[in-house]
């Protein structure tokens, strides 16, 4: 592989110490972070075989999007007036359509979510959906880092979700793609997956080794059916079935007890994924209750949700977001600083997706997934704490570069692998077919 050089940038290398420079520069070679430090210190240039500089930007660790569905582009402005995390709102403008899909509607619009999330500085994703060898393909022919969690959903069939997870299972011993991981994703514990089942999906993913990631507490109708069946939360109920003795990664969480959050804090490897702008659209009152999760311990990521009901892939956008509806819960000015947010959305991102050694903070050894922002634009004006102009007056699209394990999927703000015109061509082509064949299915939302 080559080597690359960068300079004369901003580097935050979200290291333990949250170590800076403020003129830095970055090794890469063999895909690998070779070295980090201060303009004192830099190699020389010719040692490499391309030397990129990068003044006036901001270089950092790749974000980490920690829950997606990203073929759900197919549904963005399909579900406006419906809350998502309500089964009136999912299943009438989401699960009817889906049941026209099919597996080659998933390339492209996988292709053009994993377009969106480059350009905008995600150089990792964490899906949960049907059809994840599509997914996974489309994911890997991007070049992105990705965590592919195979929907499993029961529906009160036995039968289904043995077979469901019979598949999950091959799904994961077959994956060989190698910046995909494969994972479970039971959809929503006690709604569509029975206990039964999801005791069966801890021990295969036991005995595979891989992670869970699922849906849970994501507003009042979830938990008044867990409390109703089983006279205790969502969490509570996992954790006696043995959930949380692997890997278990949540997303939105929004109904938490003190109780619920001891759960996670006791668990091995548990970790959230905090929604935060899909929760708002989705008009849930109840938000994540990240600080306390955080002074318990608790690994807190964020991500996205599908673009239905974000609507965008923008993580920028999803730290500052994290921020506001941190100071209004708490009731308080930035109860999580900037700072935080950042390590939100990289370093605990991937600790959260047991990858933390690979990826997530620019340190020597670890894949080169590195990110350039360009800070000359106005709202990027001189300030002494670069963390909170990148969360509060940054945007994605500020984005110019982009490395996943040294190699370069964005450089001077294009993809490289593919153009996106053509990206958007075959996309545009399967969003108009499948929506022609939801209305001959007479499924038209």
């Amino acid at each position: 592989m080559t080597s690359e050089l960068l300079h004369g940038a901003t580097v935050l290398t979200v290291d333990a110490d949250d170590t800076h420079y403020t003129s830095g520069w970055v090794a890469i070679r063999d895909g690998r972070i070779h070295g980090v430090g201060d303009a004192t210190t830099m190699p020389d240039p010719t040692s490499f075989d391309r030397v990129t500089d990068l003044t006036g930007h901001l270089v950092m660790p790749g974000l980490v999007n920690a829950h997606t569905h990203t073929a759900m582009v197919l549904f963005r402005g399909r579900s406006e007036g419906h809350s998502l995390l309500t089964m009136e709102g999912w299943y009438n403008t989401i699960r009817v359509p889906e049941l026209s899909l099919e597996g080659r509607d998933i390339g492209p619009a996988v292709a053009l979510s994993c377009a969106e999330m480059a350009l905008s500085g995600t150089t990792t994703f964490c899906d949960q959906y049907f059809f994840a060898e599509e997914v996974a393909a489309a994911a890997d022919a991007a070049g992105l880092r990705a965590v592919i969690a195979y929907g499993i959903v029961e529906l009160g069939d036995r039968a289904r979700g043995i077979d469901e997870l019979s598949k999950a299972a091959a799904f994961v011993e077959g994956q060989r793609r190698g910046r995909v991981i494969p994972w479970f994703g039971p959809h929503a514990p006690y709604v569509d997956n029975s206990e039964a089942l999801l005791q069966d999906e801890v021990a295969e993913a036991n005995r595979l080794g891989c992670g869970l990631h699922l849906h849970m507490a994501c507003g009042p109708e979830d938990n008044e059916q867990t409390l109703a069946q089983y006279g205790v939360t969502a969490a509570q109920a996992l954790e006696k079935a043995g959930f949380f003795a692997g890997r278990v990664h949540a997303a939105h969480c929004l109904d938490l007890s003190a109780e619920d959050i001891a759960v996670f804090a006791r668990a091995p490897a548990a970790s959230v994924a905090h929604c935060a702008t899909a929760g708002l659209r989705s008009g849930r009152e109840a938000i994540c209750p990240v600080v306390d999760l955080r002074a318990a311990g608790v690994t807190v990521a964020l991500g996205t949700d599908n673009v239905a009901a974000n609507n965008a892939y923008d993580m920028v956008a999803e730290m500052r977001m994290a921020g506001l509806v941190a100071s209004h819960r708490e009731g308080r000015a930035q109860p999580i600083s900037s700072r935080e947010l950042v390590r939100m959305a990289t370093i605990d991102g991937a600790r959260a997706l047991g990858i933390d050694g690979e990826t997530g903070s620019l340190e020597v050894g670890k894949a080169a997934d590195i990110v350039a922002f360009d800070m000359r634009g106005p709202g990027w004006s001189e300030t002494p704490d670069v963390e909170t102009a990148l969360v509060y007056s940054g945007s994605g699209r500020d984005l110019r570069h982009s490395f996943v394990a040294g190699e370069a999927l964005v450089r001077d703000g294009a993809l490289t692998r593919q153009s996106l015109a053509s990206i958007r061509e075959t996309y545009s082509a399967t969003y108009a077919d499948f929506w022609d064949r939801v209305a001959q299915n007479g499924a038209a939302a």
